[in-house]
């Protein structure tokens, strides 16, 4: 009995068409990476009549975090009219989309619906890596008046792997300048390599290679309406209103 044969005699006894496995595994390897990050259990399910195995959303009502400050406070970096509506609509639209994509996920799982289960991890992806990387960003920044610079073990960090406080900032200004569409800027950190990182992510892609620390949002509704089109001037000022002190205690909890 060649391999395909048992093959094919698994797939009939589980009723899975071979042509749904890859579908399959990518959704339950896509679902288990997003379930992590938006703190959504997900786990395997017994083999059923439909398909041997799916990913498991437990899923909780999210909902837009208020901001530590008011829409005014970082002006004249950010005005209060974009943080307004970056925050009250641009978020809020996020976090609707998740938890309709959710809810359809959770339909799609009752029936085995496996083509919708791809379709809407894609729409969990989006929406909930848009929630993930807005409820990091709110946290990044703070009022001018509070700003300090890094300090403690982060700095020290900083100067091992970038040299200086100026030359992280060059790097992850060119990077967040230079990305192509729309996207983010993260200062990132890998645990298993100790090593603090720039990255940029296309569209709402959240950081999924280690933890990140500072996120800079490079989509035009975070600056147009103050910067027009001029990216390189919004990502300089974005400095000034850096919270080291949340981007140290985010380093803190990943290296401990």
């Amino acid at each position: 009995r060649t391999r395909a044969t048992e093959r094919s005699i698994a797939y009939r006894l589980l009723s899975i068409p071979p042509r749904r496995t890859t579908i399959m595994a990518a959704v339950i390897s896509r679902a288990r990476a997003i379930g992590k990050m938006l703190s959504m259990p997900v786990t395997l399910s017994a083999p059923g009549p439909a398909f041997a195995a799916t990913a498991v959303w437990s899923r909780g009502k999210h909902s837009l975090p208020d901001l530590p400050y008011d829409y005014s406070a970082l002006e004249p970096v950010i005005s209060g009219e974009i943080m307004e509506l970056h925050h009250s609509k641009h978020h809020q639209a996020y976090v609707n989309g998740l938890n309709a994509a959710s809810e359809q996920m959770e339909a799609a799982q009752a029936k085995g619906d496996v083509e919708s289960m791809a379709r809407l991890t894609k729409a969990i992806t989006f929406n909930g890596g848009g929630h993930i990387n807005h409820s990091i960003f709110w946290q990044n920044l703070c009022p001018k008046k509070d700003y300090r610079p890094p300090q403690g073990a982060l700095l020290t960090k900083i100067d091992q792997d970038f040299g200086s406080l100026e030359k992280l900032q060059a790097s992850l200004t060119q990077a967040t300048v230079g990305l192509q569409g729309s996207g983010w800027g993260w200062l990132g950190y890998h645990k298993e390599t100790d090593q603090l990182y720039v990255k940029t992510m296309a569209n709402q892609n959240p950081l999924q290679c280690g933890t990140p620390l500072l996120g800079i949002d490079a989509w035009e509704h975070a600056y147009y309406l103050q910067y027009k089109n001029v990216r390189p001037d919004y990502v300089k000022a974005i400095w000034e209103v850096v919270n080291w002190a949340d981007v140290e205690a985010r380093f803190e909890a990943s290296s401990s």
